[in-house]
């Protein structure tokens, strides 16, 4: 990290206007760019050549010598084809699991065991061959060549030559030709690039001194020569035109190297089931004996409620989920049965009644009319996606379950990377450029405080920033490096919640290495190239409200022995009381000052309005709450654009706040399937013009076939749809931490002294919320 100043989109773009027909990405010991890269390089038609600058030990990686300079040299290699990336992933996941000392490190003997499909080159000054012609060690140069031959065979090892104006690679140069006669070696001509113009040295400067935490005028810290951009065919035939068989040898290295990675197909691991039954068969056992547990006598005489468990059963066999839907279903019932609390859902997945039949989700579909296909659309299918909340403080026993259950190795969390956007890389650039911290600082804050916003848009909102730029040198000195560097990757880290679930061992697919802090295994690829891949990918989040709720159910069963949270009835008068009153410090997502005004307006008379809220309370639909206080409240007229539509949101007063609305709106109204509906309302929200245009004629044609809705009317519905569909919130999620923001007011309004005694044990070290709480407690009489 902070070594390459490089970026992706621009490498290719650059690698494109070169006419170059193939680049390849060799990292220093990582892989952690190989996916995002090979996508990159693909979408600009050329080939992507996944390879690796590895470290590797002078003897063994079991050894550990007493200084970095001694534990490893660098060496290249490159995969062929898929047997040569399986390898590499093995080789670069093992260097960070088991070799590494100041770096992840290889050696020979572990190269021979993984040499197939690899490719080797004898890598920059620090290759271990160039370090003994440094030293004049020709002897060890020549055995080091041997060696490397032998592992990989001649024609899979090749001499690199560079040539960045430094003395010490004219040295090699002249000697490394004589060493490939010698032993049947290629010579290759390398670049070693990081950065891509010759003009970002001075700003790739910068970036080493924010890595080593140096300043620029520092005498004494590492720096790099100018030549280390990326160069054209061109200047590389100029540099090795002694050479020519180095520069031909590029291109056959380049069409030797033919790897197609495999994405979409599912990895996912075969839940096995009891001996005697089939998956499908005990799924549907389980979803039968939760039926009759949530209904009750329903179960047995309720044809509605048959017909969509049997619909989501049926789709979920089409779709081959079902070992997904029993993985998810044994970890949780796994934490149910230890006591381990678990929320009631999270996202999409509320919408399913497979979920809420076998425990996974604990809010009814059909009551808060819920819709399947939001969670998985039979007619685009994607990989069903179950978020779960745990009790923040037990989460660790259901990942070791996990573990347990499925393999240490086929179980990992995954890295996320940590980027310079674009407050902290002014902040960076200029602290290390010299600048005091106050102006830093001034920078920074002209900046607008908006997610992922650019340091291009920060200047163009920003009058005073643009002016700060065109008019003092020091500004533009920082706003010119900072521009090269924002979007780079300054470490990594471990999602908070995302854990992959292998059908082998993930190094079969993916490179591992440990997390920055402790010794969990991670993947070195982030969240989106796992779904790529097919790998599965679950969300165990910790939760600490389920943490506060289970501290208060056992202070209350002190003297209420058989309370169950579970078991609270969903309308009770005094807990809306509560909320109406605007006493809602410690309740789950409503203890905002904004929240409270809001539940004080609000008129809260049932838990559909709680969920409403917090579909309501966010940017965008924020203003469309004035309008909905005064539909509810009966202070508005409420006009239909069709009486269909009351069909549809008569509960939200003409109001569709839910993205469930809109798909149910474009069913009843043009006979869309739900699966459809789902696809129009994702299309809605992206706004595709062409796309909506097309759109706009399928469900005019369809109004009018399905029920009779004149042109200009239909074209007024969809206007109305396409407006609500970029508002409308996941009714599922909403209903599901609705369910959850009750349970604490309810915890509240008549448990008081055990809740406030449940928030205060979770919040200890948190002096300020400590404050809030005990001034609450005061104002409460506890």
């Amino acid at each position: 990290f902070l070594d390459g100043a490089v970026r992706m989109k621009e490498l290719m773009r650059k690698a494109a206007d070169f006419e170059m027909p193939a680049v390849a990405i060799t990292d220093h010991g990582n892989l952690y760019g190989a996916i995002e890269f090979y996508q990159e390089a693909t979408d600009a038609g050329l080939k992507p050549i996944i390879g690796c600058e590895a470290y590797m030990a002078p003897g063994s990686m079991k050894d550990r010598p007493n200084n970095q300079r001694d534990a490893a040299y660098h060496f290249t290699l490159l995969a062929k084809d898929e047997i040569g990336y399986r390898n590499l992933v093995k080789l670069i996941s093992t260097a960070h699991l088991d070799g590494f000392h100041y770096k992840p490190r290889i050696d020979k003997e572990l190269l021979a065991a993984h040499s197939a499909g690899l490719i080797g080159m004898s890598a920059c000054l620090k290759g271990e061959i160039n370090m003994a012609i440094q030293t004049g060690n020709l002897p060890k140069a020549k055995q080091s060549a041997a060696e490397f031959r032998d592992i990989l065979g001649a024609e899979n090892f090749f001499l690199e030559l560079h040539d960045h104006g430094i003395e010490a690679q004219q040295k090699c140069n002249r000697v490394l030709p004589a060493l490939a006669a010698e032993f049947g070696l290629g010579l290759v001509a390398a670049n070693d690039v990081h950065f891509l113009e010759r003009a970002h040295h001075e700003a790739h400067d910068v970036m080493i001194c924010i890595g080593t935490n140096k300043q620029v005028h520092d005498e004494r810290r590492m720096r790099y020569v100018p030549e280390l951009y990326f160069k054209s065919a061109g200047e590389m035939r100029a540099l090795f035109a002694d050479h020519p068989e180095a520069i031909s040898n590029t291109v056959e290295i380049a069409e030797r190297c033919n790897l197609t990675l495999e994405f979409g197909q599912s990895k996912y691991p075969d839940y096995t089931a009891p001996a005697g039954k089939t998956r499908e068969g005990y799924l549907r056992e389980l979803c039968y004996g939760g039926l009759h547990e949530r209904y009750g006598e329903r179960a047995g005489n309720d044809s509605a409620l048959i017909k969509r468990l049997d619909y989501e059963v049926d789709v979920l066999e089409k779709t081959g989920f079902v070992s997904y839907f029993l993985i998810v279903w044994d970890f949780i019932h796994f934490a149910k049965q230890r006591g381990i609390p678990v929320g009631p859902g999270r996202g999409s997945a509320a919408g399913s009644m497979v979920a809420y039949v076998l425990g996974i989700t604990d809010v009814d579909p059909l009551r808060f009319d819920l819709l399947f296909e939001r969670f998985l659309n039979p007619e685009r299918i994607s990989p069903p996606d179950i978020d779960v909340d745990f009790c923040e403080a037990r989460r660790g026993e259901v990942l070791e379950y996990v573990r347990q259950k499925y393999g240490k190795r086929r179980v990992s969390q995954i890295a996320t990377f940590n980027k310079l956007k674009a407050k902290s890389v002014v902040r960076d650039v200029a602290r290390v450029v010299g600048l005091s911290y106050s102006d830093g600082d001034r920078l920074a804050k002209m900046i607008p405080n908006e997610l992922n916003i650019t340091l291009a848009a920060a200047a163009e909102k920003t009058p005073e920033l643009k002016k700060a730029i065109a008019s003092e040198p020091a500004t533009r000195q920082v706003w010119d490096y900072a521009t090269v560097l924002e979007g780079l990757s300054r470490g990594y880290g471990v999602h908070a919640a995302g854990v992959i679930i292998s059908d082998r061992d993930i190094s079969d697919y993916v490179p591992l290495c440990r997390a920055p802090k402790g010794d969990d295994v991670i993947t070195q690829f982030p969240m989106n190239p796992l779904n790529d891949l097919g790998l599965l990918k679950m969300d165990f989040l910790g939760l600490k409200t389920l943490t506060v709720i289970e501290d208060t159910v056992t202070l209350i069963r002190k003297r209420v022995p058989d309370f169950s949270i579970g078991k609270i009835l969903l309308d009770d008068q005094t807990t809306f009381a509560l909320l109406n009153r605007g006493e809602t410090i410690g309740i789950f997502q409503l203890e905002s000052g904004g929240m409270t005004s809001l539940c004080k307006n609000f008129d809260v008379q049932k838990i559909d309005d709680i969920i409403a809220l917090i579909a309501l309370y966010r940017p965008g639909p924020m203003e469309l709450i004035p309008d909905y206080i005064k539909r509810k409240k009966g202070l508005t007229k409420i006009n239909y654009e069709h009486p269909l539509l009351e069909e549809v949101c008569a509960d939200t007063y003409g109001v569709m706040i839910y993205q469930e609305q809109v798909m149910a709106a474009a069913s009843k109204l043009a006979g869309y399937s739900l699966g459809q509906a789902d696809l129009l309302r994702r299309a809605m929200g992206k706004k595709d013009r062409q796309k909506m245009a097309k759109e706009r004629a399928n469900f005019i044609q369809g109004c009018k076939g399905t029920n009779k809705i004149a042109e200009k009317k239909a074209n007024a519905i969809f206007d109305l749809l396409e407006k609500f569909a970029g508002y409308g919130f996941n009714k599922s999620h909403s209903a599901a931490y609705g369910v959850i923001s009750y349970q604490t007011a309810y915890l509240k309004a008549h448990y008081s002294v055990e809740f406030m005694a449940g928030l205060l044990s979770n919040e200890i070290n948190n002096t300020e919320k400590i404050s809030v709480f005990v001034t609450e407690c005061k104002r409460m009489g506890v």
